[in-house]
């Protein structure tokens, strides 16, 4: 019985595949707004590391944030209280990756966009675990009529 339970039927591999199928394309569409930002903050200002990165992440989460909440987990949940969680995912992670990739750039002298880009793969892997059991593991495909009505 508990073998059963832990076990995906196959139309839920299918599903869960293409949840993070989806997951993963709007994380490069977010990737890319992280990217775009940061170089253009990289190459227009004199900041240090920290603020151009800190910029385009924030501008990435928001983006990234508001399409895998409607098209990928389907989640009718309050917005404010997943909005919350993952405001509490990146009080971990941002200070964290803003640190150390402002030793690595600025200290160890690593190239600018190796680091983000190492910070970049992070953030696609730890949010989507975050994501998917944590802020809508609960409320995952709740909001399905919509979809289906506007399917119709």
């Amino acid at each position: 019985m508990a073998e059963e339970m832990t076990e995906l039927k196959p139309d839920n591999r299918r599903k869960e595949l293409i949840r993070t199928l989806k997951f993963i394309g709007f994380s490069i569409s977010a990737g890319v707004i992280e990217a775009g930002s940061f170089t253009l903050l990289t190459e227009l200002t004199d900041m240090p590391y920290w603020p151009r990165y800190l910029i385009a992440l924030v501008l990435s989460v928001v983006w990234n944030f508001t399409l895998n909440r409607k098209f990928t987990f389907k989640s009718a949940a309050s917005v404010p209280k997943a909005m919350a969680l993952v405001a509490l995912f990146y009080t971990v992670f941002t200070p964290v990756t803003t640190l150390l990739g402002n030793y690595l750039a600025d200290t160890r002298m690593w190239n600018d966009y190796l680091v983000t880009g190492i910070n970049m793969v992070l953030n696609l892997s730890l949010e989507y675990l975050y994501d998917r059991f944590i802020v809508f593991g609960k409320s995952i495909d709740t909001n399905i009529k919509e979809e289906e009505h506007i399917n119709e």
